[in-house]
């Protein structure tokens, strides 16, 4: 997949849900894997023609992991090339996670450290929009997660407002599919994730799950992703 192929979803997600304001300047939470480096370069891109003009910025959380130096070099090396400021916010988020906590779960305290590791920064840098790597399948993922991890019907927006912190969350690749942020970024200098839960986690299991469904419907997720992100197919139970 091209940048240009990449960047039609993303621009037709950004006008859709109104994402980015003239003079919005916006921090992109970069991981280092390939949905938030194809991100980057979706939003480096559209913004050199995009009628609302906006700034980026590339914030990476370093959680204190046994990360490759070799690795980080080159993605830093990569997000300069684009000519992207890019800041690297460190924090002891994995000592607190499974050294102090010694959490069974951890992904969600994780998660929710990380988040405020990335919207803090953000703010302090004066941004006031903050862009998440989540794609159309971690969209689906994360409504069977709600559902059987739950019990109830969710997943996220594609834009969330927070109050308190007056930040914007967006999530521009709404609309592209797993397998084309792949094939677009797979030569990209992808940063190996050290974390100990990496490939144990629920959202492993449904990742698995759906892949099998898959096999019988193959047209499964596509379905489910046309549900979720149009309000006219939704019929579900209302107390009178």
């Amino acid at each position: 997949m091209t940048l240009q192929q990449l960047m039609s979803p993303v621009r037709r997600a950004i006008d859709d849900y109104k994402m980015i304001e003239d003079g919005d300047k916006v921090a992109v939470g970069l991981s280092g894997g390939k949905d938030s480096l194809a991100l980057l370069c979706a939003l480096n891109g559209i913004r050199r023609f995009y009628p609302k003009k906006f700034d980026l910025v590339a914030i990476t959380v370093d959680m204190g992991l046994d990360y490759d130096e070799t690795e980080k070099q080159k993605l830093k090396e990569f997000v300069e090339d684009l000519g992207v400021e890019y800041v690297i916010e460190k924090t002891q988020i994995a000592q607190v996670v499974f050294e102090e906590k010694k959490e069974k779960n951890p992904c969600s305290l994780c998660a929710n450290m990380r988040r405020g590791a990335l919207n803090g920064k953000a703010k302090e840098l004066g941004c006031n929009k903050v862009a998440l790597g989540h794609h159309g399948d971690d969209l689906i993922e994360t409504f069977f997660l709600s559902m059987f991890y739950e019990g109830r019907i969710s997943t996220f927006h594609p834009v969330t407002t927070l109050t308190r912190q007056d930040l914007t969350v967006i999530r521009p690749l709404i609309y592209a599919r797993e397998r084309d942020v792949y094939s677009f970024s797979k030569d990209f200098p992808i940063l190996n994730n050290p974390c100990p839960a990496n490939k144990h986690t629920q959202r492993e299991y449904i990742k698995t799950l759906l892949k099998d469904v898959r096999k019988e419907i193959p047209f499964a997720s596509e379905n489910v992703l046309k549900a979720l992100t149009n309000e006219d197919r939704t019929n579900l139970f209302k107390k009178p």
